[in-house]
């Protein structure tokens, strides 16, 4: 007799990619509609207590409650104009309650997804046709996939600039998509850059930490644009250290990030 599924559970693995051992993009279809959402949004996964987990996570010092749903919020990689599923690329987080269990799952496999969409890191507040430069570590990048996917072939008035950082050059999710939509588009440049060279040495690109590059003018060689809020806004989303470090960079620019009705030239999202 076949067990029914948890009643909190109201979505499925669509489509599933390891991209390596700690890096999973998943494909999540809704039993209903998939909500509206704006490019750079983020919505919530769950999962059960009672759920399995890959054999790479720590032992659980104290397990969970089999029936409590475990919850996070994960930022959107797909197009908005994509109704079928939304996308999430996540990195397995050994200690922690959820990752571990969302890397167990299989295609067809039951999850719960959140009923709709939130957040404010969108390109609302950025007025239309003005430059946009999105820097990222790790799944950072998630948001800035949504925006370019739904956005970079339509909006030809605006320039797109990705900066992303990673430990290596297999940690640079999406690469391959946006070196090509980079060669497609005349107006997106895409600067990829690792950290750890030595451990992964046949890696063409930049190498550096991301407040370096920027302090060194990458951005500017390889796009033409400038770190100047009059020509581009600029959007933070990861490593809160990097966070931290790049916001002093470019507040002694002139950047401003904002509050209340003023929306600022720098826009930031931390990840943990």
């Amino acid at each position: 007799m076949n067990q029914k599924p948890p009643p909190a559970y109201n979505a499925r693995i669509l489509g599933r990619e390891e991209i390596n051992p700690q890096l999973l993009i998943l494909r999540v279809q809704p039993d209903g509609a998939l909500f509206d959402f704006k490019p750079g949004q983020f919505a919530v996964l769950g999962l059960l207590g009672g759920a399995p987990w890959v054999d790479e996570a720590a032992p659980e010092e104290t397990p969970p409650t089999v029936d409590k749903l475990i919850r996070r919020a994960y930022s959107i990689s797909s197009a908005s104009i994509e109704r079928r599923y939304a996308e999430f690329i996540i990195t397995l987080v050994s200690s922690g309650e959820l990752t571990p269990r969302l890397f167990a799952l299989r295609e067809g496999d039951r999850l719960f997804l959140g009923p709709k969409a939130s957040g404010v890191f969108t390109l609302d507040r950025v007025p239309p046709g003005k430059a946009v430069i999105l820097v990222a570590t790790g799944t950072g990048l998630a948001p800035y996939v949504s925006m370019l996917r739904t956005l970079a072939l339509r909006d030809r008035e605006r320039r797109f600039v990705v900066l992303h950082g990673a430990r290596y050059g297999w940690d640079l999710g999406y690469r391959t998509e946006l070196e090509s939509l980079a060669r497609a588009c005349p107006h997106f440049t895409y600067i990829p850059s690792i950290t750890r060279v030595d451990q992964d040495p046949h890696f063409a690109g930049y190498t550096g930490r991301i407040q370096t590059l920027l302090a060194e003018g990458v951005v500017e060689r390889e796009s033409g644009l400038a770190l100047d809020p009059e020509q581009a806004e600029v959007f933070l989303c990861g490593n809160p250290d990097m966070l931290d470090a790049v916001q002093g960079l470019l507040e002694v620019r002139g950047y401003e990030v904002g509050s209340g009705k003023e929306p600022g030239t720098l826009h930031l999202e931390k990840y943990w």
